[in-house]
């Protein structure tokens, strides 16, 4: 059995049978679209060489399996998050920042939450965001390792919070109102008060900015007690 090698350790193209006429970039782009469009489920080496006009062998020359398209656009969608944005010094902020515009781009392709998780799914681009993320976190005395995981968590926070919110985007309202009244009318009854009192709480007054602000609340104390409590050595 050959030695597996990643999409990043092999040639752009390979050199043998006709002379190629696309590139990852192209088979990464139409991927992206096709998932965009239909899902992960949507993906295949056929379809993505239909799309392209040639044949499927032909995609060959350039990936060896579906599992290199994933990371070919899963890369492709890393680029999509700003690194610019400068550092403000402040480990807790700056990671929650990145985690938000990072939802931002998982809301913008509703297939990436759905990407088998692989701690070392990184190409060019997921290098890059994870040296933003571990530059963030330089002024923390931390391992590195320790360091690593709570990218890894924090990105994993990322991606469910993207999948519910797509989910209630999409959910029957009816529905989604009558598990309101269930909870509230289950609550009244007195058999549950810490519940009754939860969700006596005020919610934030505009709904539509709720799943937003829930999601920055909730990264910000993960990221404080992540950072605060993490073993220093």
């Amino acid at each position: 059995m050959g030695e597996h090698m990643t999409v990043w350790a092999r040639p752009e193209r390979g050199t043998r049978g006709p002379t190629a006429v696309h590139s990852r970039a192209d088979l990464t782009a139409v991927a992206i679209a096709l998932a965009d469009q239909g899902g992960l489920a949507a993906v295949s080496t056929r379809q993505v060489a239909k799309a392209l006009g040639t044949g499927q062998a032909s995609l060959y020359r350039y990936i060896s399996s579906r599992d290199d398209l994933l990371d070919l656009m899963t890369d492709a969608v890393a680029g999509e998050v700003d690194l610019d944005v400068p550092l403000g010094g402040d480990p807790v902020k700056d990671l929650a920042a990145l985690a938000s515009r990072t939802k931002t781009v998982h809301l913008r392709h509703p297939w990436l939450p759905d990407v088998p998780p692989e701690p070392l799914r990184l190409g060019p681009r997921g290098l890059d965001y994870l040296e933003y993320a571990l530059r963030a976190m330089a002024p923390v005395s931390l391992p590195g390792r320790t360091k690593m995981e709570i990218v890894g968590l924090m990105n994993a926070l990322v991606a469910q919070f993207a999948r519910t919110e797509l989910q209630l985007s999409h959910g029957p309202a009816a529905r989604q109102a009558a598990q309101t009244a269930y909870l509230s009318e289950a609550a009244a009854q007195g058999k549950h008060p810490h519940v009754a009192a939860a969700l006596a709480t005020p919610t934030e007054a505009d709904p539509a900015q709720a799943p937003q602000a829930l999601f920055e609340r909730t990264m910000h104390r993960v990221l404080t007690g992540l950072i605060a409590s993490a073993p220093s050595s």
